[in-house]
């Protein structure tokens, strides 16, 4: 496939793939499969969250990050390696690197009962009383992203040439995460470190990641002549990009391009970011082993085979949040 430098990341209609006309839903599957070989990110319209639903969140969340430090704190649960809850200022840093990034965020799983937690092995999730409607809102959402993942997964599933419905029962209940990111002002930039940064250059693990639209500018994504190009969505937009286990089980080709948040100009780093991203992660023993039709002669196997399970392990690990 001939290599296409994007400007600005392709905008598509997910409408296209789920209506019912094959021509346009041939045209998003190939369109998609360009984007996401080339540059690993896509703009999308028509998914299945509301605006209504959007803002309510973002209000949520303003009004829990605006908590006092000890407050929030309650909510940290060190046990969990960073997978449910709170999870404070400057704990997580880029794969590769020490300094932890300006940010602190909330993790919210897969919301099911007793019974089901314990036979899938996930952590309850945890609420903060002092804000009780996050919990309704942050549930909504996550099943609204977590719709819209399953039909992004299976536009893909065509694009490789496997069956529509190829992942739905690797995500059915799967590791996903929501997490609602506060990149919080900083007051007196001379007092973090000189290569502190919002969110250092990094790659995200999961198959895909949907992210609603961002509360500021900041966010760019390296293309692969080394340029950084902005990323901007439409406020109607979710921006989806192709994780690590993807790139993985694609043998590359689907690519997970780094992507980072950077700082504002020193006269706004006294104001705050809010950011929402969905994590779609798969069931923990799917294995990320490269398909057999991505594997050839030109593209050689380029990993040896691990469970989404391990590979989670192993990055938790790099980025601080779980100890080796």
């Amino acid at each position: 496939m001939k290599e296409i430098l994007y400007d600005e990341i392709p905008s598509l209609d997910l409408a296209s793939f789920y209506g019912n006309d094959k021509k346009k839903k041939e045209e998003f599957v190939a369109a998609l499969g360009a984007a996401y070989h080339n540059i690993g990110f896509v703009a999308i319209r028509n998914h299945f969250l509301s605006d209504d639903l959007q803002q309510k969140l973002y209000v949520a969340i303003k009004k829990f990050f605006a908590l006092k430090d000890e407050t929030k704190q309650k909510y940290e649960r060190a046990d969990l390696a960073g997978q449910r809850g709170y999870i404070g200022k400057g704990k997580e840093h880029a794969k590769g690197r020490n300094t932890g990034d300006l940010k602190e965020f909330y993790h919210v799983g897969q919301e099911l009962d007793e019974a089901e937690l314990r036979k899938e092995g996930y952590p309850a999730n945890i609420w903060p009383d002092e804000v009780p409607e996050l919990k309704q809102i942050s549930v909504d959402v996550y099943r609204a992203l977590e719709k819209t993942g399953t039909y992004m997964l299976r536009a893909i599933a065509l694009y490789l040439e496997l069956p529509e419905n190829y992942f739905d029962d690797k995500i059915k209940n799967g590791n996903s995460i929501l997490r609602p990111i506060h990149y919080y002002p900083i007051e007196n930039p001379d007092a973090v470190p000189a290569d502190a940064v919002r969110a250092a250059e990094h790659g995200d693990i999961n198959l895909i990641t949907l992210l609603m639209g961002a509360s500021a500018d900041g966010l760019q994504v390296l293309r692969r002549d080394g340029k950084w190009i902005p990323i901007t969505a439409l406020p109607d937009q979710l921006v989806v990009n192709v994780g690590d286990m993807l790139e993985r089980l694609t043998n590359k080709t689907l690519k997970s391009t780094i992507h980072r948040v950077v700082n504002p100009p020193r006269h706004l780093m006294n104001t705050p970011r809010y950011s929402i991203p969905f994590f779609m992660h798969p069931r923990s023993e799917m294995s990320l082993a490269a398909l057999p039709g991505t594997v050839n002669k030109e593209n050689p196997k380029k990993w040896d085979d691990i469970t989404a399970g391990e590979f989670l392990d192993q990055r938790l690990a790099e980025i601080g949040l779980k100890k080796k």
